[in-house]
């Protein structure tokens, strides 16, 4: 019997889950906080992940420690402090910045299909990483990546294409994130035999 099913995600102990939803076949690790966000079939994240105001794609590897839609505070203002929004946890007459989440949560992380996420990387709001791309064990992504590029550094920066660009194309044209399970595991030999260009030259129609 699979481990993981189409029909409710496979929550490791301790999780916090707010407001999310999940697509078929996900795995979230121990301890991992995922709030506001959508995560796409097949994708997980491993041990202590904080994953907030995002949208995962399919197939998205994140790894342990990684934080996604990392929120941020107020610069302008004469204090950076959460009391600012947060007031109720500090006065019974003050109410929280409604206002301020709100506008926090619109600021979405887009995470596309087929993605890695390196150990301890971080992703910030508005960020959108390409189909295929990787990023390296420890970056903070603070501008769009491209699709199927690897990027590394603080802040990241491209390190080198996953794939030639007219591979990256064709896969993106392909969309074998969008086949049926069945699919997907008659077709998984190959997955794992042949390279990108030798699977595009069997499967593209």
């Amino acid at each position: 019997m699979p481990r993981l099913t189409e029909d409710r995600p496979f929550l490791h102990p301790d999780c916090e889950i707010t407001d999310t939803t999940f697509g078929r076949y996900v795995e979230i690790g121990r301890g991992s906080r995922i709030a506001h966000s959508e995560i796409g079939d097949y994708s997980y994240c491993d041990r202590y992940a904080d994953i907030a105001n995002a949208t995962v794609g399919k197939f998205a590897n994140i790894a342990s420690f990684t934080r996604i839609g990392a929120t941020d505070h107020p610069l302008d203002t004469a204090a950076c402090h959460h009391f600012l929004y947060r007031s109720d946890d500090y006065w019974d007459d003050a109410d929280r910045d409604h206002d301020f989440f709100l506008r926090r949560r619109s600021r979405r992380a887009h995470v596309g299909h087929d993605t890695w996420i390196g150990h301890g990387a971080m992703i910030k709001p508005e960020v959108t990483l390409g189909h295929g791309a990787v990023v390296a064990a420890g970056s903070v992504v603070t501008k769009d990546v491209a699709p199927y590029t690897i990027v590394a550094g603080t802040p990241a920066t491209l390190l080198r294409r996953r794939q030639p660009e007219p591979i990256a194309e064709r896969l993106i044209a392909l969309a074998w994130w969008d086949w049926s399970h069945d699919l997907i595991r008659a077709t998984l030999q190959d997955f794992r035999e042949l390279s990108a260009e030798d699977f595009l030259e069997r499967y593209e129609p």
